[in-house]
């Protein structure tokens, strides 16, 4: 027998104001303002005052999974501008010494003789990710650090 429809909701936190526009969700908070389209699932998502409802009509598997996936997404969103994230990364070898240098006013990172190479990788952050050093020192390197955003990373 086909389902009619799927649907689950998300209750908007207080100090967070949503705005939905043909599937592009805006959520803004004290950390900032983060945007996500869905335009490419073929969903409902209907704003009240206090909730957000996510429906599919006349939904397959997939599209059933999507519903959870989206409330999901927002959820992700609402912790982004309340609390946002911090990720921690720690340089470890057994053989050859990994330097990190953060340069550029903590927007970029360079990492050196990464399994020995001579080649040196830069890392150019996204837009609103800043990364501070932590623990040791050693040299002119860091062995740890920080990493603060408001948005999950994706990729």
């Amino acid at each position: 027998m086909k389902q009619i429809s799927a649907s689950d909701s998300i209750n908007i936190p207080v100090d967070c104001k949503v705005k939905i526009d043909r599937r592009l969700v805006t959520v803004d908070g004290p950390r900032g303002q983060l945007k996500k389209s869905f335009k490419h699932l073929q969903c409902e998502l209907i704003l009240s005052k206090t909730s957000i409802l996510i429906r599919v009509w006349f939904p397959n598997r997939k599209a059933v999974a999507c519903v959870r996936t989206i409330c999901s997404h927002i959820n992700n969103m609402f912790t982004g501008v309340q609390r946002g994230y911090k990720y921690k990364m720690k340089s470890v070898y057994a053989h050859f010494p990994i330097n990190i240098n953060i340069i550029n006013d903590n927007t970029h990172v360079e990492v050196h003789n990464f399994l020995g190479e001579k080649f040196v990788r830069r890392v150019n952050l996204m837009p609103g990710v800043t990364c501070r050093p932590t623990g040791q020192r050693t040299r002119s390197c860091w062995r740890e650090m920080i990493s603060r955003t408001s948005v999950v990373p994706l990729r």
